[in-house]
């Protein structure tokens, strides 16, 4: 029994789950301006296929369902199978174009006189009840839990430097920082400080070369803190750090400055961060890059510049792909 004025409570929860199967079917029509031979009307059928448990077939109408219809190509999804009122079938599909071609009136939209229909397929099987551990909070809550503040406490302990036991000298200033942070954060620092220098050497001066202070005290944000402060001149010192977190093998730091170079992108600058996404293994930014050179615009503008010529000499194999990369749709044409 609760104690007078303690009444006792009790608390669950649970969740309704629907429970759903999804899978896709391609349908290739080759020769299609043979199709267009069908009546309006009639239509061609795909092979039966399997989602969620159930049997489907795609219908095609290449000239309508219809005579109001009949300039217009329509597609169906039907379930293959037997429905009664004891026994049906809740899903919802949607229809693409595989290739991404858009049906024009001239069949030079469409490649080898074929196309390939995509139908997605959501199948809903049963929507159930299940108990959770997850309690809503009580009306009344008697402690509250702060966020993490983790971040700001090793901020702090790089700014006081209390407890630093290695000095770094880089672009003539000097960072005196915690071996064990940099070593847990790098594997490139960890074989530095604990490898390539004797343990124990507090007094040593690591010097680093052919970086800035600037990018290395921002590098080193980052390692205490896993994030970035306001930067001035955000894509000049994304250049840096990016080359900065490929030296220290610091992936997360790559993919965030790959994501904000890709802003930056344009007419002036593209050279060099394209040159920059090779040189660093930066597949993402790389296709950035090559996605702003498809423009026709925007190519004649940059061949016209210096940078693609400085790029042509650095980089000619990149060069290359590049060229590769922009005759492809001419070819696929």
């Amino acid at each position: 029994m609760s104690p007078a004025g303690n009444p006792s409570r009790s608390a669950s929860a649970s969740a309704i789950l629907a429970d759903t199967a999804t899978g896709y079917h391609l349908l290739k029509i080759n020769g299609y301006s043979l199709t267009k031979g069908t009546p309006t009307g009639s239509f061609l059928t795909s092979s039966r296929f399997t989602v969620g448990g159930h049997r489907w077939r795609i219908k095609y109408y290449p000239n309508g369902a219809s005579v109001d219809a009949a300039d217009y190509i329509l597609i169906y999804l039907v379930l293959d199978e037997k429905s009664n009122a004891d026994f049906s079938v809740q899903a919802k599909y949607q229809i693409s174009f595989a290739n991404q071609v858009k049906m024009q009136p001239s069949l030079k939209y469409i490649m080898d006189d074929s196309f390939t229909i995509r139908c997605d397929i959501l199948v809903l099987r049963k929507i159930r009840a299940e108990e959770t551990t997850e309690i809503l909070p009580a009306a009344e809550s008697f402690v509250s839990v702060p966020p993490s503040d983790m971040n700001q406490q090793f901020g702090d302990l790089l700014e006081t430097e209390k407890g630093a036991d290695v000095v770094f000298e880089v672009g003539g200033q000097t960072f005196a920082v915690h071996r064990c942070v940099l070593a847990a954060r790098s594997p490139v620092f960890r074989a530095e400080l604990y490898g390539l220098m004797k343990e124990g050497d507090t007094a040593g001066v690591v010097r680093v070369e052919e970086m800035e202070a600037q990018v290395f005290k921002v590098l080193l944000r980052f390692l205490y803190t896993d994030s970035l402060p306001e930067m001035k001149e955000e894509d000049v010192m994304c250049q840096h750090l990016l080359v900065a977190a490929d030296r220290y093998n610091q992936e997360r730091l790559k993919l965030i400055c790959e994501e904000k170079l890709c802003k930056y992108i344009s007419v002036g600058t593209v050279s060099n961060i394209l040159a920059l996404a090779d040189q660093n293994r930066c597949d993402g930014l790389k296709k950035a890059c090559f996605n702003f050179l498809g423009s026709p615009a925007n190519l004649s503008a940059v061949v016209a510049g210096d940078g693609f010529k400085h790029l042509s000499k650095i980089c000619p194999s990149l060069m290359e792909e590049l060229v590769v990369k922009l005759a492809l749709p001419a070819t696929q044409a």
